[in-house]
């Protein structure tokens, strides 16, 4: 029954869960923009850079949360993945929360068939079966569980496929599949939890929107795409 699950998942989403870098080939810059309680707080960028079967991502992102003028809450990063064709081979990230520093350094083991993680909540061994988990890829929508990819900690999830819908972003219309992405263990503390909706355009291979609830109503949206 899981190998069927993940089957029909797959085929949502893409048709063919093999092709995954291939989709973004057409890609230069995503952009979105950081809503939180119906108000734009921050950005978070994706850059793509391409020399023959290589690509590296790079993601800028900041927030800044403000009550009655005064800033509690700020996070600022900076983080780059490296692929070999559909072969994530590193990825590594800066980030300041507040005053705390977070971290992570990811490396392929080939010759284990692992990637070795060193990161500011989790250090040691990770299978090739997770993801990082950044809004540009849909392949977090195909994971069993993912890295964190500020501070490197592993999450086991479960996706859920809602239905098919339409969104308007920015005046223009979309067809889309929404999903629920929850961690598989529920019970864990709401701060580490996974608990996102998600709506995917298969047609341009892209997560175009991101909610979830956590200190009031936050999104993701993808404002421009190039």
């Amino acid at each position: 029954m899981k190998k069927i699950t993940v089957f029909i998942l797959c085929f949502l989403i893409s048709h063919n869960c093999y092709a995954h870098m291939g989709h973004y080939k057409k890609f230069n810059k995503i952009e979105m923009e950081i809503l939180r309680n119906g108000e734009v707080i921050g950005y978070n960028f994706y850059f793509f850079k391409r020399n023959e079967n290589k690509i590296t991502v790079t993601n800028q992102f900041k927030f800044v949360v403000k009550l009655l003028g005064a800033t509690i809450f700020e996070v600022e990063g900076y983080g780059e993945e490296k692929y070999e064709k559909d072969q994530l081979i590193s990825y590594e990230s800066k980030t300041k929360q507040n005053k705390k520093n977070k971290f992570v350094e990811l490396t392929y083991i080939p010759e284990k068939k692992l990637y070795d993680i060193k990161g500011s909540s989790y250090k040691g061994e990770a299978s090739l079966d997770n993801v990082i988990g950044n809004w540009w890829s849909h392949k977090v929508l195909q994971a069993n569980s993912q890295i964190s990819p500020i501070s490197g900690s592993i999450k086991e999830q479960v996706v859920t496929f809602i239905g098919k819908e339409k969104i308007n972003l920015y005046g223009k219309e979309y067809d889309v599949e929404h999903f629920k992405l929850q961690s598989k263990d529920m019970s864990i503390p709401e701060d580490k939890r996974l608990d996102f909706d998600i709506w995917y355009d298969k047609k341009n291979s892209l997560i175009m929107k991101v909610s979830y609830q956590r200190m009031g109503d936050w999104e993701y949206r993808i404002k421009n795409f190039n």
